[in-house]
């Protein structure tokens, strides 16, 4: 991490009680839950409406579960083991954006046609989950990583519900497919930045407690 990323985190910690603080692990648990209850609530409705879209976001909803659980398996861990972490975070970030990609073609290809009403219900419960958690994650949007990694999972799903209510408005007006597609890329688009963001700093924050030891024990 770079002295102003150190200083910048240190303030943080100190304000908000840092990554290892009881206060973050509460929030990291109680986000945990949220999402994973998304998942399968919003895995189903996809199922059910044949949104592209509606899964893309039980998808996202289910690894960001999952990069909570690792967050909290990695908190009060050395600087190079919490990077590690949110490079395995950020790639699997980029794997989901391809995946959507590959899937709304796939869709495209088939011809279906989505439920609107479904995608907007469901898209505006999973809208009203997101902004929750991003709300609770604002305070450590700019630590390391790891911390970094998870703000940015919250904010891009927020983002993303939005956009599934906007597809569901366009599928009930065209009757067509192509808005939930349309959204699906969005999404997909969203999270392969996303990814790559936090893989870079990740990077960047590995070289460096390779580099200097006493970074890497703080």
């Amino acid at each position: 991490m770079s002295k102003g990323c150190a200083t910048q985190d240190h303030d943080h910690g100190h304000s908000h009680g840092g990554a290892t603080s009881p206060r973050y692990r509460r929030v990291l648990w109680l986000a945990l839950w949220i999402n994973a209850l998304m998942f399968v609530v919003e895995g189903a409705a996809g199922l059910q409406a044949g949104s592209v879209a509606l899964l893309a976001d039980a998808i996202d909803f289910f690894g960001d579960a999952a990069n909570y659980g690792v967050s909290l398996f990695v908190l009060g861990m050395a600087l190079r083991w919490r990077a590690r972490a949110a490079l395995l975070k950020g790639l699997c970030m980029l794997g989901f954006g391809v995946f959507v990609l590959g899937r709304a073609g796939w869709v495209l290809a088939a011809g279906d046609t989505p439920e609107p009403l479904i995608m907007g219900l469901v898209g505006a419960l999973a809208l009203v989950a997101n902004v929750a958690v991003a709300v609770m994650l604002y305070a450590w949007r700019e630590g390391d990583a790891n911390m970094r990694s998870v703000w940015l999972c919250s904010r891009n799903d927020a983002i993303g519900n939005l956009a599934v209510m906007v597809a569901a408005l366009g599928v009930a007006g065209t009757s067509a497919a192509w808005p939930d597609l349309a959204v699906a890329g969005l999404m997909a688009l969203l999270a392969i930045s996303a990814g790559w963001s936090v893989v870079r700093q990740a990077w960047a924050e590995m070289r460096q407690a390779a580099a200097a030891p006493g970074v890497d024990a703080a």
